[in-house]
């Protein structure tokens, strides 16, 4: 508390003699109640012992925000060092990055706004919304118990979203007609859809079912689906691979990069390392779940890259191999998807809602 009045008493002073050495009158003590008032310093951050368990992380020993600031001290904590910073821009700036590779492949390979390149549209639409849903769960779980479970829940949702905008791509632009034809092809769709619901049901379920410390069956209910949906929706990717000449689609070294730099980012979540060793080592910077978030983010940057060449390969004949119905049903299935995942989190959030209550009434 101490350090936060030290701050805005330099604040106050630095406007005071703005004021004077430029002759400005009484506009420094007015920026000085509206900066004060609007723009509130977040307070220190903290040891693990003092906020609640739920916000603990295992082997993360500082670096916590307090609970309870208000809504604008986590915001602008994206510009202050905390356990989650790196966590936050680690997404963040995958954002620009694809962006600026979309518009660069545009230039370079083409891209008309058509039925054919909808599902290209629909993955960059998906990856989009899991970063900013990871992005805003990081950066604002903090602020209290329901905002950790409501945000963590919508980033469950932008998990799923983001697996079927992948499969979508895969489908439409990378598989070979040998795998289409298969057992796995045919039944693609409608179960990377229903895998996709299902991560996002099991990870709900087990934010809401287990307290901390976790055990271990926590995170089956996790990985379990998640794995699943990943296995079923790179199936077409990992085909292509090991029946296509890399010397003639040279580009495939990106869906390599992507499925190595998923594995590796899968790694990371599912074991607290390097942090684990060396607890309190880590807290700022170099914990797994940061190291997590970085391959995460390279995986969507190279399937980008993979799929953009794929889609530049394919765009001409899309239509004629998949006919206009079954591009309508996948890209339409896209919304209903979605939908569903956040009417699960919705649910998922109004128990945790009565749980909260019924622990404060005891």
């Amino acid at each position: 508390m101490s350090s936060v009045v030290l701050q805005r008493l330099s604040l106050s002073l630095s406007l005071k003699h703005l004021g004077v050495g430029l002759g400005l009158g009484p506009l420094p003590h007015l920026l000085e109640r509206v900066t004060c008032r609007w723009l509130p310093w977040p307070r220190p951050t903290v040891g693990a012992s003092q906020v609640p368990s739920l916000f603990r992380e295992p082997y993360i020993l500082s670096g916590y925000r307090p609970v309870g600031q208000a809504w604008r001290c986590y915001v602008l904590s994206l510009f202050h060092k905390h356990n989650e910073s790196v966590n936050v821009w680690t997404h963040l700036l995958a954002v620009p990055v694809l962006l600026f590779r979309w518009w660069a492949h545009v230039g370079s390979l083409g891209y008309t706004l058509d039925l054919a390149s909808l599902p290209l549209g629909l993955f960059l639409l998906s990856a989009l919304t899991y970063l900013f849903l990871s992005v805003s769960a990081h950066l604002l779980q903090s602020r209290s118990e329901q905002a950790h479970y409501f945000f963590f829940f919508m980033d469950y949702v932008g998990v799923a979203v983001y697996q079927y905008g992948c499969s979508l791509g895969h489908y439409f632009y990378t598989s070979e007609p040998a795998w289409r034809d298969s057992y796995v092809g045919r039944c693609f769709l409608q179960g990377t859809a229903l895998l996709g619901w299902l991560s996002c049901a099991g990870c709900c379920f087990a934010k809401s079912r287990y307290r901390r410390p976790y055990p271990p069956r926590r995170k089956l209910c996790q990985l379990i689906p998640t794995t699943a949906a990943y296995f079923l929706g790179i199936s077409p990717v990992a085909h292509r691979l090991v029946t296509v000449s890399w010397e003639r689609e040279p580009w495939l070294v990106f869906h390599a990069l992507q499925i190595a730099s998923f594995l590796l980012s899968a790694l990371f979540f599912a074991c607290p390392i390097p942090e684990r060793f060396y607890p309190g080592r880590f807290d700022l910077v170099g914990h797994g779940h940061q190291i997590f978030h970085l391959f995460l983010s390279l995986c969507t940057v190279c399937q980008l890259e993979a799929l953009f060449h794929d889609y530049a390969r394919r765009k001409e004949a899309v239509l004629g191999v998949f006919g206009e119905g079954q591009l309508w049903w996948a890209c339409l299935s896209f919304p209903g998807l979605s939908l569903g995942c956040v009417l699960t989190a919705l649910m998922s959030m109004r128990q945790i809602q009565k749980k909260l209550k019924q622990e404060t009434e005891h």
